[in-house]
Parts: C-alpha cells; structure tokens; sequence
C-alpha cells in the first residue's frame, strides 16, 4: 500500500494497477488474501492519490472550478483534511477486512 501511494504521486492510476496488481496479486492470493478486500485497499489508495500533488486529478478540476482569487496552494492546504480522512479510512478498512468484503459475502451467499 506504500508503494501504490508513493506511485500516486507521479504516476496516472491506470498505469499503477497494471504494475502493481500483476506483480503483487499472485503472491497475496497464494498466500490467502482476500482478492475483494485487496481491490478495496488499492481503491482507496488510488483515490487519495487524486487528491495528491503534484498530478492529483481533482486538484486540477479544483482548480478550474475555483474562481480566480483563490490561489492553487490555497487549494492544496484545503485538501489536507480530506487526505488525512481518506487515510484514515483505508487504515480501518486495512485492519477490519470485514468491512470490505461482508457486502459482497452477503449477496452471494
């Protein structure tokens, strides 16, 4: 998960999946990690790096959305909550994998 937010910082989302999911996904299955629970944690990951800079992608429609007094490192110190909440989030989620996966467990079972 360090890597893949690491990786958020410099690479688009799409290129992080097709490095990271083949090279770390064989050996996480083998070893019996939830493949849904797995797919939720790198979800999260991916979307707190859309709030990353430098290439975070909702930075970029923030900025095109705000008016013109408010200035980008404004935007980047706004962020900073939602960052942290989003962590937050995937540390629950990382630790309670129950959370994950009881939806899906419920519908086909």
């Amino acid at each position: 998960m360090a890597i893949i937010f690491v990786l958020g910082f410099i690479i688009e989302y799409v290129e992080i999946i097709f490095i990271v999911v083949p090279i770390a996904g064989p050996p996480l299955m083998a070893a019996g990690v939830d493949p849904v629970w797995f797919a939720i944690l790198i979800s999260l990951n991916l979307q707190i790096s859309f709030l990353t800079p430098p290439f975070g992608y909702a930075l970029f429609y923030f900025r095109r959305v705000a008016p013109p007094s408010v200035q980008t490192l404004d935007i980047y110190k706004g962020i900073v909550p939602f960052i942290l909440l989003q962590m937050v989030a995937l540390t629950i989620v990382f630790l309670v994998p129950d959370l994950a996966t009881w939806l899906p467990e419920a519908i086909y079972h």
